[in-house]
């Protein structure tokens, strides 16, 4: 009988073991709503940690980029623009809001925003009398993307910036946390990211006026009046002070969960790396990514295949994995959506990662033996691109 094997999963939530202790103070006190000492503290940590001047804790990260995205003044007919490489949750308040998005390819160096294809979009959006009211910025599987050129375009246009870090708490550019660059910055605390409160987000900021009217909208935007009074259309957004303490106890051991997954992308990038065709996402030179979720894309004929190949094998092994993220303007929900790509030859650069590329196990909590599991699958299905690279080039 063969023995019984337990399902890896992508990114599974992984509880310090202190969480409990600030749930049950939440009960004590009688602190449940979203109001209270665990929402006052974690909001004060989170600044803390990140180096901004202050922060909002809501329901979603989604909540976060809808509640920043107001705040920057977008509204109907207004233009954004927004990587085509990432998760729908970074497109959709812009469309919540009346404007449209325009969508920016990846660079190959980062896969993140091209500054190249950036700086085209700008130029001529702002020629045609078409000014963005924002720019959003996604470091993408935690890896962060080229802030120094980004920034430097942006100011240039005068064109605010907006950091969706979703996936990259931890992650640092030239020694400064991710989130921290642009007006607003955006973390999510859903299940599978590197700390959870089971579901909920934070903006950051150092315009600590805009948090607290971030606030106001977040909690139905009831004016100060001793009855119920509206002037302004408010949301139910504001993070329980249940989560919060969750979130607490997870923001104690964040810098190991970022260390665990980390020394994951290390294993992978040690065996996997030495295949010819396997590349790994890269890391720009001065910047630490948390890797939140390891990415690789196979560089070999056929590859769109190979990968299909590789998911189904690895879901039969009860091993869950990912393809990379499907391009936004390549989404029907996006259908015709303007599109600036990398190089003005028309080749995609997110499009080509899309199409190569997938997502491997990368939870903080899998241990060195679940891992050999996934890699051998992998080995198995790669076949005859297990020539080493150094063997390829001799």
């Amino acid at each position: 009988m063969s023995k019984q094997t337990s399902r890896i999963y992508l990114s599974p939530p992984h509880m310090s073991g202190n969480e409990q202790a600030y749930i049950d103070e939440a009960f004590r006190s009688n602190w449940i709503a979203p109001i209270g000492p665990n929402i006052t503290a974690f909001e004060q940590q989170m600044s803390e940690y990140v180096g901004a001047r202050g922060a909002a804790a809501v329901s979603s990260g989604t909540a976060a980029i809808h509640l920043a995205l107001q705040l920057l003044g977008v509204g109907d007919g207004d233009t954004v623009l927004c990587p085509s490489f990432t998760f729908v949750a970074t497109a959709n308040p812009i469309r919540y809001l009346g404007a449209e998005p325009i969508f920016v390819d990846s660079e190959p160096g980062t896969w993140n925003l091209s500054p190249i294809a950036l700086e085209r979009a700008l130029r001529l959006e702002t020629s045609a009398e078409r000014i963005p009211k924002a720019v959003i910025v996604v470091h993408l599987y935690g890896g962060m993307a080229n802030m120094g050129e980004i920034m430097e375009i942006c100011e240039r246009y005068r064109v605010p910036v907006l950091e969706d870090a979703a996936e990259s708490l931890g992650s640092t550019y030239r020694g400064r946390q991710s989130g921290t660059f642009g007006a607003f910055g955006v973390y999510s605390f859903n299940g599978n990211k590197i700390i959870t409160t089971s579901g909920g987000g934070m903006l950051v900021s150092d315009n600590t006026e805009a948090l607290e009217r971030a606030k106001f909208l977040a909690t139905q935007a009831r004016d100060a009046a001793g009855h119920y009074q509206h002037s302004v259309m408010g949301y139910n957004y504001r993070m329980s002070n249940v989560l919060a303490g969750i979130g607490r106890a997870q923001l104690e051991v964040l810098e190991q969960r970022v260390e665990a997954r980390r020394a994951i992308y290390r294993r992978y990038e040690d065996t996997l790396g030495k295949m010819k065709s396997v590349a790994f996402m890269p890391e720009l030179e001065g910047t630490r990514s948390n890797r939140w979720l390891t990415a690789m894309t196979l560089q070999c004929a056929g590859a769109e295949t190979v990968i299909g190949n590789l998911l189904d094998e690895l879901a039969k092994a009860d091993i869950e994995a990912r393809p990379l993220w499907k391009p936004l303007h390549l989404q029907p929900l996006f259908k015709g959506a303007a599109f600036y790509g990398h190089n003005e030859q028309g080749v995609s650069v997110c499009e080509e990662l899309f199409r190569t590329g997938i997502c491997l196990p990368s939870g903080s909590s899998m241990g060195t033996e679940e891992q050999e599991r996934v890699i051998r699958v992998i080995a198995e299905v790669l076949g005859d691109l297990r020539t080493e690279k150094t063997e390829a080039a001799s």
